[in-house]
């Protein structure tokens, strides 16, 4: 639903998108109401790691009100002030640690100390961002953003799988005044394949057999492809059994592609994988990612809008691959929030599948006023 604004509150309708907009809430410093969370389900009401990213949120910030209604049906968030610093939290079981991470690297850089956040939980599933997939796609789309010191550091202690988790990691990020503008239109060629198949209290010969059956894929596209082994042993596998793979592809203009599969052993409703299978289905996965074609994986299209509408007041342009539903509906919550809206152009090549898409924006130039200038 499109948000209504009464008594310069904005207020939306479902639990969609909700933690979007409760992030674009923090940065606009524009308090919000969402009605109407899952009324016609059986379970109505927030779920437990909608709550516990809203407790996160709360860790975060200095002076924020939240109001839950009896049922859980409605929240009402008004922003404070993002503080940062040395932070622990826990984050629920049903999501992995990449549900909390990927709003969390888009706050950082405005926050009044350096962040250093510990976040324990699942770090690989089925749904959401592997740590590996942001460690190698993500992060390097903040560096690009980053003025002065961009030095992130995300790093992972120990592995942890649904349903008893287990995992720990650890993200670092400086803080910075503004964010830089940004003109990148070419994805480039790919130069190299490198992934990572980790397994947790299982047979370290999975691993061994994911990594064989993705690179009989990934070798008929290119020669330079290394997959290393990540037996966890001990405290550092987690709580539940499970293996998986992430893989990422690296372009002549630092462009990062991701592919990720996993499969846990304890999960209910779901069957577990054969390695081989697994391995081919990240694989293609990736290649799908290249194939697209844009100049930012499709995960983490909604993050590149969110920084080229922090950014200084110029012009910034990307390329990017189909937009996802996600992204559609973010760019809409942008104009909401911030009163901005992108140019669209279709980019057109030669023998085309997939559509590309050009993304022009004015920055707002959005300010961190805890950073004193230089």
């Amino acid at each position: 639903m499109p948000a209504k604004v009464k008594n310069n509150i904005l207020k939306y309708e479902g639990s969609n998108y909700l933690r979007y907009r409760l992030l674009l809430s923090t940065l606009s410093m524009k308090p919000i109401k969402i009605i109407n969370i899952r009324t016609k389900n059986d379970e109505p009401g927030l779920k437990e790691y909608e709550v516990n990213f809203i407790h996160l949120l709360d860790k975060l910030t200095n002076g924020t009100r939240i109001v839950l209604n009896e049922t859980g049906t409605a929240v009402y968030y008004n922003p404070g002030l993002l503080r940062g610093g040395e932070l622990e939290h826990d984050c629920s079981l049903q999501r992995g640690i990449g549900y909390y991470l990927e709003p969390i690297m888009i706050l950082a850089p405005f926050c009044k100390e350096r962040i250093d956040l510990k976040l324990k939980g699942v770090t690989n599933n089925t749904i959401d961002p592997s740590v590996d997939k942001i460690q190698t796609a993500a992060i390097p789309i903040l560096k690009r953003f980053l003025v002065g010191d961009n030095e992130v550091v995300l790093t992972i202690h120990k592995r942890g799988v649904q349903p008893l988790g287990g995992g720990e990691v650890q993200f670092k990020c400086p803080v910075s005044r503004y964010l830089k503008t940004i003109q990148l239109e070419d994805s480039g060629q790919v130069k190299r394949i490198r992934g990572v198949a980790c397994s947790l209290r299982v047979s370290p010969a999975i691993a061994n057999r994911i990594v064989e059956s993705a690179k009989s894929v990934l070798l008929k596209f290119l020669p330079d492809v290394y997959i290393y082994t990540d037996h966890c042993k001990k405290s550092a596998s987690g709580k539940s059994p499970g293996f998986g793979v992430t893989l990422t592809a690296e372009t002549t203009k630092e462009v990062f592609f991701s592919g990720q599969a996993f499969s846990p052993l304890m999960t209910t409703g779901s069957l577990p994988c054969v390695p081989e299978d697994l391995g081919k289905e990240a694989a293609m996965k990736l290649l799908d990612e290249i194939h697209r074609n844009g100049c930012v994986d499709s995960c983490f299209q909604c993050m590149i809008a969110a920084f080229m509408t922090l950014g200084k007041h110029n012009v910034s342009k990307i390329t990017v691959g189909p937009l996802t539903p996600a992204m559609i509906q973010f760019l809409r919550d942008l104009r909401d929030f911030f009163g901005i809206t992108f140019k669209i152009d279709h980019v057109k090549e030669e023998d085309e599948v997939l559509p590309q898409v050009r993304l022009t924006c004015l920055g707002i130039g959005y300010t961190n006023m805890n950073k004193p200038m230089l």
